[in-house]
């Protein structure tokens, strides 16, 4: 075959998005085949609707030990697939989940596993740039060897154009051992619904210069006429203002919304690599001098006290 395979990223058949960046990263990689790996009980279905996303082929592998997210099955099931068709390499995109059946991949394969690509030059030797240290520090190297594993920033790379026609789809039917799935999704409970940081168009977000817990009900407000969901820094979290599930950054979510209003953030290089990927940043600060303030599309100087409500009574009234 010696395709390069996509690791489609899933939840019980509902497609993670940046599967579909991964799919425009193998493009990178290589000028040749791209097939996507499905992988679980509801590999099938999944299959169907990644045929056409712009892969030249598709396999779904299905087990016993595969019928729910089990990190070390699935990485297990992938290497076995890899190897019965020769793949010229292995991609995926660096999500947390991805990342963790990647490296397991790697492991089962015995060959390097580089994750968080952001740029990547198909020569010989091969040159890539990925980040490093949670997103402070990007690295440049050179890669030469048979069979690699890689994982790609996620919104470091686009999704392709959906393919036209039919693909070749199969089914590959992995031997694992018996304690393959020791480590796997056993209950489930549900903590949100609609709109979260990571699906929103709109992330408004707070920092310590919200001042309390309190504070943020106008930053709610604000959310709630955009149609966005509200963020924070770590320092908010710390301070037990909002709980950790809301916290953007690189201990936090890693966000992409069209719009990102930064309300009383000094912008440090942590919070900044989780919302780095947003189209437009909107920072109001009483600093001047802020980095947030320095590296946003707009601000406004100033109370965001006084600011933010003002923005909330205008829309009201425009509405």
């Amino acid at each position: 075959m010696s395709a390069v395979l996509v690791f489609v990223e899933h939840d019980r058949g509902v497609i993670e998005e940046s599967s579909l960046q991964a799919i425009g990263f193998a493009r990178e990689v290589t000028s040749s085949s791209v097939a996507a790996v499905v992988i679980g009980a509801a590999g099938t279905e999944v299959a169907a609707r990644v045929a056409a996303a712009g892969v030249d082929a598709v396999c779904s592998i299905d087990a016993s030990a595969l019928a729910d997210y089990a990190p070390e099955a699935w990485g297990d099931a992938c290497a076995q697939y890899a190897k019965s068709v020769d793949a010229i390499a292995i991609v995926g995109c660096g999500t947390d989940r991805g990342n963790e059946v990647l490296a397991h991949i790697a492991a089962v394969l015995d060959t390097p596993f580089i994750s968080n690509i952001t740029q990547y030059e198909a020569s010989v030797p091969v040159k890539l740039t990925r980040l490093r240290w949670g997103g402070s520090l990007l690295e440049h190297a050179t890669l030469d060897v048979g069979l690699a594993v890689l994982s790609c920033a996620p919104h470091a790379f686009d999704s392709p154009q959906s393919g036209v026609g039919e693909v070749p789809r199969s089914e590959f039917v992995a031997a694992l051992r018996d304690d393959a799935a020791r480590t796997r999704i056993v209950e489930r409970v549900s903590l949100a619904s609609g709109i979260t940081l990571q699906t929103a168009p709109v992330v408004v977000s707070g920092g310590r210069g919200v001042g309390s817990a309190d504070g943020f009900a106008h930053l709610e407000a604000l959310a709630e006429l955009l149609g966005g969901a509200v963020g924070c820094s770590r320092v908010v979290t710390n301070q037990g203002w909002r709980p950790h599930s809301d916290q953007v950054g690189q201990t936090g979510k890693r966000v992409a919304p069209e719009l990102y209003i930064a309300c009383g953030i000094s912008g440090a290089i942590q919070h900044w690599i989780g919302m780095q990927a947003a189209q437009r940043v909107l920072a109001i600060n009483l600093d001047k001098d802020a980095p947030m303030v320095t590296k946003a599309d707009f601000a406004v100087i100033g109370d965001l006290h006084e600011i933010v409500p003002a923005i909330v009574e205008e829309l009201r009234r425009r509405r």
